[in-house]
C-alpha cells in the first residue's frame, strides 16, 4: 500500500507544475538567472532586465536597444554553459532573448579575427570537438525545460529556407521559449512573445515608414561628413563571425529579424569562423526577399560617389576587403585628431602622404572581412566604416585610396 502510494505522489509531482501552474518564481529556479520579476516580461523596460542580469548594453538606437553577454566557463543556464546571451528591446520594453549554448563559433575557440576564409580540413577536424558538446546541451535544456513545462510541441521559426530552425517549443504565459539544435551548429534558447513565434518570427513594416524612418537617419555634418545614425551594433566575439554579424545588423537596420548564428549557419560558416560570403549572401537573400526588402549588388568601382549614392537614402553598404593589421592601426591612429576635425581643407591636405602611400599596400589574402560603410566625405575624399567588434568600432574613417586598394569582393545593399 505504501509503494502504492509513493507512486501516485512522484507521478504527481512530475505533473503538478504543468498541470496546476508554473510561477516565474520556477521558471528562474529552472533557468538559474531572474529573468521574471513577475508573469510578462513584455512590459519590462529592456535595461532593467539587463540590470539584474548584469548584461552589459551593447547597441542603442532610436527604435531599439540589445545587451550581451559572452559569459565565463562557470556560468550555467539550463543546467548547461552559455556562450552568448543578448537580450534585445523594441519601443524601450524587452522584446526578444537569444541564448546560444554549444556551438561551431564560439565553443572552438576563436578564428581570425576578420577572417572570411576557412581551411575545410580545420574545420573537419574541429567538429569533432564542439557536435558531441552540441548534441549534449540539446539534450540537458530539453529535459530541463520538459521538466518544467511538460512536453514540448514541435515548430518552426525564422525567415527564408536556409535560415528557418526546427525548435522544440514550450508556451507560458505569452512567452514562447523555443529551443533549436540543428545538427553540428549551434544549440539556441530564445524566449518570444507567442504571437511572434505563432508567425515564425516573420515581421514587415510599410515602405513609406520606413523610408521615413531612413530619412531621418542622415546626419549631415558642418564638416562634410554625412554619415548614418541608428546603427545596430553585434559584437561578434571572440569568433571569425564578421560576415553574419554585419548582415544581421544591416538587416535589423532595415526591420528584417536577424540572428547572426542562424545566418552563419545558412552561410556555411567554419569551425571557430570563417564563412563563405557567396554562401550566406544566397542564404539570407530569402530572408530579406520575405521580409519585403531585396538585394541589390553594387558592380561600380568602389568611390566616394558611388557610396554616396545608398548613403544619401539612408542605406548602409556591405563591403568585403582585406582587414590588415598596419590599415587599422592607421585608421585607429588618425581618429584622435579626425574626430576634432572641422576644417575639412586642412584635413585633406594632412591626408595626402596616406593617400599617395596606399598605392603600395600589398593585401594579405588570408585577412579577409566584412564590413559596413555608413558614411561618405566628398570635401576629405573618405568613407566612414563600422565594424562589428563593439562600439569602439562603430565609426572609423579611411581614405578612398586606402578602401580601393583593399577592397576584395561586390558591394551589397539592402535596398527596398
Amino acid at each position: 500500500m505504501f509503494a502504492r502510494s509513493l507512486t501516485i505522489i512522484l507521478l504527481f509531482s512530475a505533473v503538478a507544475r504543468p498541470l496546476f501552474g508554473v510561477t516565474f518564481e520556477d521558471v528562474n529556479a529552472a533557468f538559474g538567472a531572474p529573468v521574471w520579476v513577475d508573469d510578462n516580461l513584455w512590459d519590462d523596460p529592456a535595461e532593467d532586465v539587463a540590470k539584474r542580469l548584469a548584461w552589459p548594453q551593447e547597441s542603442k538606437t532610436s527604435t531599439d536597444s540589445s545587451f550581451r553577454k559572452y559569459p565565463g566557463p562557470s556560468e550555467l543556464l539550463l543546467g548547461a554553459r552559455p556562450y552568448s546571451l543578448a537580450l534585445y528591446g523594441e519601443g524601450g520594453n524587452t522584446s526578444r532573448f537569444s541564448m546560444m549554448f554549444a556551438n561551431k563559433g564560439d565553443s572552438v575557440g576563436g578564428a581570425q579575427v576578420g577572417s572570411t576564409e576557412r581551411d575545410p580540413r580545420e574545420s573537419k577536424k574541429l567538429a569533432k570537438s564542439y557536435s558531441a558538446a552540441i548534441e549534449k546541451d540539446g539534450k540537458t535544456i530539453s529535459a530541463t525545460l520538459t521538466a518544467l513545462f511538460g512536453p514540448p510541441t514541435a515548430d518552426r521559426f525564422g525567415q527564408g529556407r536556409q535560415t528557418r530552425e526546427s525548435v522544440q517549443r514550450w508556451d507560458w504565459k505569452g512567452h514562447a521559449i523555443l529551443l533549436a539544435a540543428p545538427a553540428d551548429e549551434y544549440v539556441a534558447v530564445r524566449i518570444i512573445p507567442t504571437e511572434v513565434a505563432d508567425a515564425q518570427g516573420k515581421a514587415r513594416i510599410p515602405d513609406a515608414d520606413l523610408r521615413a524612418r531612413l530619412e531621418g537617419r542622415v546626419l549631415r555634418r558642418d564638416n562634410g561628413d554625412v554619415i548614418l545614425t541608428d546603427l545596430p551594433m553585434v559584437d561578434q566575439g571572440p569568433k571569425g563571425y564578421c560576415v553574419p554579424a554585419t548582415w544581421e545588423r544591416a538587416m535589423r537596420y532595415m526591420a528584417i529579424p536577424a540572428d547572426m548564428y542562424a545566418l552563419a549557419m545558412a552561410g556555411d560558416t567554419g569551425a571557430g569562423g570563417g564563412t563563405s560570403v557567396a554562401g550566406i549572401t544566397a542564404g539570407a537573400r530569402e530572408a530579406v526577399t520575405r521580409g519585403g526588402r531585396r538585394l541589390d549588388p553594387e558592380s561600380a568601382k568602389l568611390s566616394v560617389r558611388t557610396i554616396k549614392k545608398s548613403i544619401d537614402r539612408g542605406l548602409p553598404v556591405m563591403w568585403t576587403m582585406f582587414s590588415m593589421r598596419d590599415v587599422n592601426n592607421a585608421m585607429n591612429a588618425r581618429m584622435k585628431d579626425r574626430a576634432s576635425m572641422t576644417d575639412p581643407v586642412t584635413w585633406s591636405a594632412s591626408l595626402e602622404p596616406v593617400k599617395k602611400a596606399a598605392k603600395k599596400i600589398a593585401t594579405d589574402q588570408k585577412s579577409g572581412h566584412m564590413c559596413m560603410i555608413i558614411g561618405y566625405n566628398e570635401k576629405t575624399g573618405e568613407l566612414a566604416v563600422s565594424d562589428s567588434w563593439g562600439p569602439s568600432y562603430a565609426e572609423r574613417w579611411i581614405t578612398e585610396e586606402e578602401a580601393v586598394a583593399v577592397t576584395q569582393g561586390p558591394l551589397m545593399v539592402i535596398n527596398f
